[in-house]
């Protein structure tokens, strides 16, 4: 039977990251030099032990312990909320909108999660990718919460059975905000996500997003030139319309005609012309793009390519002299010319239009003012005992990040360039063609050997 109320002594505790013990739900039992031993609910204990000994770079033992009994211990000893536990809100509806939308602005937070199950109500902020709790709901207030949110995003309050969408504008003394509102029906009520939105990017710059010198000048050269297609790949929340409007910001100049259609307009730039997508009244990609050829454009951004007439659309606005910049779902850079000949695009178009195809995800990047040295390299993987390092760092988790270990987050990226010498390989012989500025993994890899990222974060890359 463990022992709930036995003191846990301090560099125990420090043995682990909050980040660590909360993803993987472990809890410190013991250490002796390099071996730590560690309790966890898991139900493949000795996969979870290699996967935590490559991380943490000790030998990790695994105690199966009681889940519940995990929970309480976490919430005891790795606070994830800035030095406070997570706390009870019980504020009335009119203050509650405002103030939860500040400070997530404040923490840098991309998302609102809003929940509610059989026993308990919360909320969760997305923080660098990640979401934390920050608040527990009294379960008697949850529908009025709820309730208020749909009033003033102009949602119909007595609709509980169907999702909806709506929008969120607010300005007030801290700032302005525009907020994207989706409500789902769930078992127990009503979820809602809160999306904050319309960022300025007038100081986004594009050398500043995790481009290596060789990819830089690639994408500069890529994107400066007056015709064709530069098209990013990558999961819901990579980055992509970020590295975008880098692009954007610089080719934005009062010589240049430059239109946008987005799903939602993520950012706003003077001197780019944006039109958000409204599909209920008939305004979709394809339609927009048709109506763009005839707005004069130099360049035209489409938010994304999600069916075969916006795909065919953009690669005539490409062969007729203007720059096509876009998004897709792949999971690689090669990827995209296989999805685009998936919906039916010809190869010679293909390898006519396209100048530059991008592959990107985002790391977390350890937060400088707690981030720990380690020496000891002997559990690292293989593949990077070769690199040429003396250290690295882990996370630990201090007020400044939080308690995650972990303070804003950096792009990787990967690169096929389109040019007339490797078309044939790229088109023939796809699995053989390897990316000359770097893959995801030497990307990840060249970020971890600076110090500015954990091995935690680059683990699935170097699988």
């Amino acid at each position: 039977m463990l022992d709930q109320s036995a003191p846990i002594s301090s560099n125990l505790i420090k043995e682990l990251s909050t980040s660590i013990a909360w993803k993987y739900r472990v809890f410190p039992k013991m250490a002796e030099g390099r071996r730590l031993v560690l309790y966890a609910d898991a139900q493949e204990p000795e996969m979870l032990a290699r996967q935590l000994s490559v991380i943490t770079g000790k030998e990790i033992h695994i105690e199966v312990a009681d889940s519940e009994w995990i929970d309480s211990q976490l919430t005891r000893y790795y606070i994830r909320s800035g030095g406070d536990t997570v706390r009870s809100l019980n504020v009335n509806s009119d203050e509650f909108i405002g103030e939860m939308i500040s400070e997530a602005n404040e923490l840098g937070c991309s998302d609102i999660h809003i929940e509610k199950y059989q026993d308990r109500s919360r909320i969760r902020m997305r923080l660098d990718g990640k979401l934390i709790e920050r608040y527990e709901l009294k379960k008697e207030k949850y529908h009025e919460y709820v309730n208020k949110i749909k009033i003033i995003s102009n949602l119909d309050i007595a609709e509980k059975r169907l999702p909806q969408d709506g929008r969120i504008l607010i300005k007030n003394a801290k700032g302005q905000y525009d907020i994207r509102v989706s409500v789902l029906p769930t078992l127990f009520g009503e979820k809602v996500v809160l999306r904050l939105l319309s960022s300025d990017a007038s100081n986004l710059d594009i050398r500043q997003l995790g481009l290596n010198a060789g990819q830089i000048k690639l994408f500069l050269e890529s994107i400066s030139r007056p015709q064709g297609m530069v098209l990013i790949s990558g999961p819901t929340g990579s980055g992509k319309t970020t590295t975008l409007y880098g692009a954007l910001k610089y080719l934005n100049v009062p010589t240049t005609n430059i239109l946008t259609i987005e799903d939602p307009i993520e950012y706003t730039l003077d001197g780019i012309n944006q039109v958000q997508l409204n599909e209920k009244v008939g305004l979709d990609f394809a339609t927009t793009l048709r109506t763009f050829l005839r707005q004069d454009p130099d360049i035209i951004m489409v938010g994304e390519i999600r069916d075969v007439d916006t795909a065919r659309i953009a690669i005539r606005a490409a062969m007729t002299g203007h720059l096509v910049m876009s998004t897709l779902h792949t999971n690689s850079a090669i990827g995209i010319i296989s999805r685009l000949m998936e919906m039916g695009i010809p190869e010679y178009l293909i390898a006519d239009t396209l100048n530059v195809a991008v592959a990107q995800r985002l790391l977390r990047r350890l937060c400088p003012a707690c981030k720990h040295r380690q020496s000891d390299l002997s559990q690292l993987p293989e593949i990077l005992k070769n690199s040429q390092i003396d250290c690295y760092f882990t996370p630990v988790g201090c007020s400044e990040c939080h308690g995650t270990g972990y303070k804003g987050r950096m792009a990787i990226y990967e690169m096929v360039n389109i040019t007339e010498t490797n078309k044939e390989l790229i088109f023939s012989k796809p699995d053989q063609y390897s990316s000359e500025n770097g893959s995801l993994m030497t990307s990840a890899i060249e970020q971890f050997e600076q110090g500015e990222t954990s091995l935690e974060e680059i683990y699935t890359y170097l699988l």
